[in-house]
């Protein structure tokens, strides 16, 4: 497995507190910058890759007390372009590094890989449903 989020990888977010906070620091390897959310749910997080990958495995280190604790991995539907849940991960509140690996509702989705991947964070640990990340990382292959 190698690391799917390289400098070619292309971030959307749908908030950004502000600019120090953005989502350029999702993926720097550098443990005292992050990205955090504006409040309110859902916060989203879209990878545009710049070849097609097999995801297999995300591991986000989240800042605790703003922790997205119940989020959907999300591909589009080759069939409609929609979005299409892969995979539910249910991280914890705290601010270690957690690893997920993506035990696939319907493998045959990723066949030949996808360019696009989201993660819909639906629930926060913070009463504002803020979320911070200091790190983003999606594992797995390059088609």
């Amino acid at each position: 497995m190698q690391d799917l989020t390289t400098s070619d990888t292309q971030i959307k977010v749908n908030s950004t507190l502000n600019k120090s906070v953005g989502k350029r620091y999702l993926t720097d390897g550098n443990p005292e910058t992050c990205w955090t959310s504006q409040q309110g749910l859902p916060q989203t997080i879209q990878l545009v890759f710049p070849r097609p990958v097999i995801p297999k495995r995300v591991s986000i280190t989240f800042q605790g007390g703003f922790v997205g604790t119940r989020c959907s991995v999300q591909i589009p539907s080759p069939v409609s372009g929609e979005w299409e849940a892969i995979a539910k991960i249910f991280p914890e509140d705290n601010n270690r590094p957690q690893n997920f690996t993506l035990t696939l509702d319907a493998p045959n989705l990723l066949d030949g890989g996808v360019e696009k991947l989201k993660l819909t964070f639906e629930e926060s640990s913070d009463f504002f449903g803020r979320i911070t990340i200091y790190d983003l990382r999606l594992e797995g292959d390059f088609s």
